[in-house]
């Protein structure tokens, strides 16, 4: 579906559908919501819009916490459009009453909107119902669903999920009767009689949701607007994908990162990796699928964690932390490796196993020896007569420590004891024998400690040579993988590339012609001293360039409260923005201006004129062009998600004003105007 705007140099907007707001809305974005945004763009200069994922989450209101990687959520599902509501118009207007803001930093409530508008989905269905019925078997609904196949699996997910209380599948009943290689029991459902209705139910809303996004998808293309789409990379564990094709990924693994400044202990996300094996031995047909599906509705799309593709940080099952996870795919570090760098079986043991010193239980019980002996029984397994212990085989996660019942300090100390391991098991070879991979953080670690400086040496060199043939399997890997997904659809691919990139990445994002990620308030020389930021005319350009990301401050927010003096300075410096100007925008040496419109103005007219293809601003950055008009809205307001926190803030925001207020002002309009002419003609087309 790729159009020929992407060849130029484009500005746009980001923005969540979600956080649409119109005045025919109910409470929250919907698709037909696009429509006037469209207009808006248009007025504006902003040629490309970018969303957030658009699938179902069921109650979560994460956008990257799917249920379905083909079902469209009902919360962006525009009730007046759907021909056999016609009868409940009151009823929609109620809705939408009920949840008009009351001011412009109001949330949206994602539950209750959702609830309400299931309510009137379920009314409106049980009116209509023999002719929905009707319809399913000879009509447009029959259509739709023999061309579209995945509704099968997702209606009875969704339908026994609703039996059980939106309840995990792992808690059903039904559950292990159902999955596959036995797909043949989740089409003998659909084919119930007695289940079949509510099994039309979901078809019927997702036929309309299909209807209503691409209507909305089609007039952005007449308006000359393309629209990039986001495709997450992971699977929530709780999804029909995982429920109906186990196949396709490892139940035994979670995804998660290393540790870094930020996460000490890394991170868990909680969902399963894919096991690549089996999707290869499909052709990657799954993806290929998901990835066809999406192209009906984007122009080009964004690929989540795209570093995943290369490698993904995969944590065992029971561990709560990132410390204990290995990359996948990985060199193992073998028995005979550990042998040839010097290694006895004693030490190697050492460097494997942690090693829990009495006293480390003894502390937390308050010195009680016999007490502390007692709780160490429950987990380990004394050497001899020495005060040292080893967890027994039993003992596999962190979640086998946290079901012995300890007291909370003892089992806060084990726990931490229990990363404390330069080593980690990877698996076994086929001879049975277990291979290892280095713990992330071996250097922080009892037994590397206690190592003379030449065995510190030769386990360095170890790790550095098992790096050196990762990374190698890591291009190799992503490369198969994404020359594959890529050619199999016309959409201009985008990849989410922040983090530690593989060495390979660069080389074969270019190969694939792939846009990588650029975050202006990231993009720096961090070896350098002071960090100065990379000049703008330096970006590449095939990229994505952005002010900033759905898990990070806004422009303002960034401007306010993370940005000091001198970065400032050297900011001002990367944009070229210097003289009269800077005077003008910091009239007092030595402190920061605060953060008004001209200054955003200035900011904006210079970042456009990046040399990468895609200039894409969050629509909140761009609205600070009315600063003075939303003067109420605080800048940590208009944040979409805090990483790391769970609260209703969350994924929630909305727009301050309706669409149609946006498209009425005449002075914002210029002035976008005015900034979005500034973009340059990219040198050569992608």
């Amino acid at each position: 579906m790729k159009c020929s705007p992407l060849n130029q140099a484009l500005c746009g907007a980001a923005i969540p559908v979600s956080a649409l707001y119109s005045q025919k809305s109910c409470g929250v974005g919907e698709f037909s919501d696009l429509i006037p945004f469209a207009d808006f763009c248009k007025k504006a200069g902003l040629r490309i819009i970018q969303l957030l994922p658009v699938n179902d989450t069921g109650t979560d209101s994460s956008p990257y916490n799917a249920l379905s990687a083909f079902a469209l959520h009902p919360l962006y599902i525009c009730l007046d459009d759907i021909p056999e509501a016609h009868t409940f118009k009151a009823e929609i207007k109620k809705i939408r009453t009920a949840f008009i803001p009351n001011t412009p930093a109001e949330r949206f409530r994602y539950r209750d909107i959702l609830h309400e508008k299931n309510v009137l989905l379920h009314a409106v269905f049980n009116k209509a119902e023999s002719q929905i019925i009707a319809d399913s078997q000879t009509g447009e609904l029959a259509e739709w669903i023999k061309a579209n196949p995945w509704i099968i699996e997702y209606a009875v997910f969704k339908n026994i999920k609703r039996q059980n209380y939106h309840a995990s599948w792992k808690d059903w009943k039904e559950c292990a009767d159902m999955r596959s290689p036995s797909t043949a029991k989740i089409t003998a459902a659909w084919n119930d009689s007695v289940l079949k209705r509510e099994h039309l139910f979901y078809a019927w809303v997702q036929m309309h949701l299909h209807k209503q996004l691409l209507k909305a998808i089609a007039y952005c293309a007449d308006n000359g607007i393309s629209v990039k789409g986001d495709i997450p990379i992971l699977m929530n564990e709780d999804s029909v994908e995982v429920w109906a094709h186990p196949e396709y990924f490892r139940g035994d693994l979670r995804a998660g990162s290393p540790p870094d400044g930020d996460n000490p202990t890394g991170q868990n996300w909680g969902f399963p990796i894919y096991n690549w094996v089996n999707l290869k031995v499909t052709g990657y047909r799954w993806w290929k699928e998901r990835l066809a599906h999406a192209s009906q509705y984007y122009h080009a799309y964004r690929l989540d964690h795209i570093l995943g593709f290369f490698r993904i940080w995969a944590i065992p099952e029971g561990e709560t932390t990132g410390l204990l996870g290995k990359p996948i795919p990985y060199a193992e570090i073998t028995m005979k490796d550990l042998r040839k760098a010097g290694f006895s079986q004693e030490r190697i043991r050492w460097m494997a196993e942690p090693h829990i010193n009495t006293d480390i239980v003894q502390t937390a019980v308050n010195g009680d020896y016999l007490y502390a002996h007692g709780l160490l029984h429950k987990v380990a397994d004394r050497i001899g007569t020495e005060e040292l212990w080893l967890f027994k085989d039993e003992i596999q996660s962190e979640v086998d420590i946290r079901r012995c019942g300890l007291p909370p300090e003892v089992e806060t100390a084990l726990r931490q004891k229990w990363t404390d391991r330069m080593l980690v098991k990877a698996g076994k070879d086929l001879r049975g024998t277990v291979v290892y991979t280095a713990a992330y953080l071996y250097r922080n670690t009892t037994a590397w400690g206690t190592l003379s400086e030449d065995e510190q040496r030769r386990f360095s060199l170890l790790v550095e040579e098992k790096e050196t043939e990762q990374n190698k399997l890591w291009a190799v890997q992503a490369e198969d993988i994404l020359s594959e997904l890529c050619a199999s659809v016309d959409m201009q691919p985008c990849a989410e590339d922040l983090g530690a990139k593989p060495a390979a990445l660069p080389e074969i994002l270019g190969k694939l012609h792939i846009l990588s990620l650029r975050v202006f308030r990231w993009e720096r020389e961090w070896k350098k001293d002071g960090a100065p930021f990379i000049p703008l005319c330096d970006y590449p350009q095939e990229a994505v360039a952005v002010t900033s990301v759905h898990d990070s401050s806004t422009l303002r927010e960034w401007w306010e409260e993370e940005l000091s003096y001198a970065d400032m300075l050297s900011f001002f410096n990367a944009l070229r923005i210097d003289g009269n100007i800077r005077r003008a925008l910091c009239p007092i040496d030595g402190k920061k201006p605060p953060y008004t419109a001209d200054l955003a103005a200035a900011l904006l007219s210079a970042l456009v004129k990046v040399p990468s293809v895609f200039a894409i601003f969050p629509i909140q950055d761009w609205l600070g062009l009315m600063i003075d008009e939303i003067h109420t809205v605080k800048p940590q307001d208009e944040r979409i998600n805090i990483p790391g926190t769970v609260s209703d803030s969350n994924w929630t925001y909305r727009l301050s004003f309706p669409i149609e207020t946006l498209s009425k002002d005449k002075e914002l309009i210029k002035r976008l105007r005015s900034i979005t002419a500034l973009r340059n003609p990219p040198k050569k087309n992608l």
